[in-house]
């Protein structure tokens, strides 16, 4: 398995400390970072600014938002991303959903399945340095009755330029298998994978290829600790929140994969508390077990053995979330993952 890390929603308002962290993950052989795009920054900008202060790390966008730009602006971003970095640029798309596109960006959440597909068909035109000729559900390029002409892009092609898609629901997961090089994957616990790479599978299956052609991203919050139950308990807030506030009442696509997952019960008790304003008490309503399946929490060993996990389940890059309170613990903990990560892969390898 590779390594992945994340730059957080927040933590690149203090560049200097980001730079530190990322430099530090190029240097503990970290194979990319991702930077969020929520409602604070961009999800661009900071990584041209990293690209420029590293060598070797690859860079991805978890996620930019679709409908939220142009695909040509979006193909334009990700060439121009690619030729800064030396290559070392992977597109990460997702719908997000419906309050953020609609409340935030005015754009009607529509279709979002059939969106997805018809940008990512757009951007890839593009990058093949194709004339810009496209008839869809949604997009048509030029526009009819107008004064647009088909345009050819003048940068050099990107064809191998990767794009990945951040997809939880079914019919965006067999999209995801059916078009996407790599899949960004949330909400995820090993024992139920086939929840998302079943769906996965079948797309990638009707495209004539197989789920082994795309690279698969999930993770979770990983806590070196004796106490295993005190550290669930600390970690309660935030599924918490991902199952009442990442969504309204009608759409919360990260509740729907715990439902799937064997959690409907729990999922929607904690939604509606959290709706009603009830925080504390959705937070207390939280299984453990909910959260000890999600995350990867423990000593060295219990840790690799959940590692094991998640690469027997078929997960080719590993996305931590690492706790720490300051820069140094955040990499000290860094540095004992990528340790025990490089001995489950060559327990792999001794295998084969």
């Amino acid at each position: 398995m590779d390594v992945a890390i994340g730059l957080g929603r927040y933590s690149i308002t203090d560049y200097d400390e980001t730079l530190s962290w990322v430099l530090e993950a190029e240097r503990l052989g970290v194979e990319s970072v991702w930077s969020a795009e929520a409602w604070e920054h961009d999800g661009v900008t900071p990584l041209a600014y990293l690209a420029a202060k590293t060598e070797r790390i690859k860079f991805g966008t978890g996620i930019l938002q679709v409908g939220t730009r142009t695909p040509a602006l979006l193909a334009m971003t990700a060439m121009s991303m690619h030729q800064l970095s030396g290559g070392r640029f992977k597109l990460g798309l997702g719908t997000s959903g419906p309050q953020v596109i609609e409340g935030w960006h005015g754009v009607r959440f529509d279709r979002p399945v059939t969106r997805t597909r018809e940008i990512i068909e757009i951007v890839r035109k593009v990058m093949r340095g194709e004339l810009l000729e496209y008839s869809g559900t949604l997009y048509e390029l030029p526009l009819p009755g107008g004064e647009g002409k088909a345009i050819r892009s003048n940068a050099p092609p990107t064809p191998e330029l990767p794009i990945y898609i951040a997809s939880l629901g079914p019919k965006n997961l067999h999209l995801t298998g059916e078009i996407a090089d790599g899949w960004l994957g949330t909400s995820f616990a090993p024992g139920s994978a086939e929840t998302f790479l079943g769906p996965l599978r079948a797309g990638a299956e009707a495209a004539g290829r197989s789920l082994a052609d795309l690279d698969l991203h999930a993770g979770g919050t990983v806590w070196f600790t004796d106490d295993v139950e005190e550290a669930a308990r600390q970690l309660r807030g935030g599924l918490a929140f991902s199952l009442g506030a990442m969504g309204s009442r009608r759409h919360n696509f990260y509740n729907d994969a715990y439902v799937r997952q064997g959690y409907a019960d729990e999922a929607k008790e904690i939604q509606r508390l959290w709706i009603e304003g009830r925080r504390d008490e959705a937070r207390e309503r939280v299984p453990l077990e909910m959260v000890t399946d999600m995350n990867l929490i423990g000593t060295p060993e219990m840790v690799k053995q959940r590692l094991r996990e998640y690469r027997d389940a078929g997960i080719t890059t590993f996305r931590p979330g690492l706790r720490g309170e300051t820069l140094a613990e955040r990499v000290e903990a860094l540095g004992q993952l990528m340790e025990l990560v490089s001995e489950v892969s060559a327990e792999a390898t001794a295998t084969v």
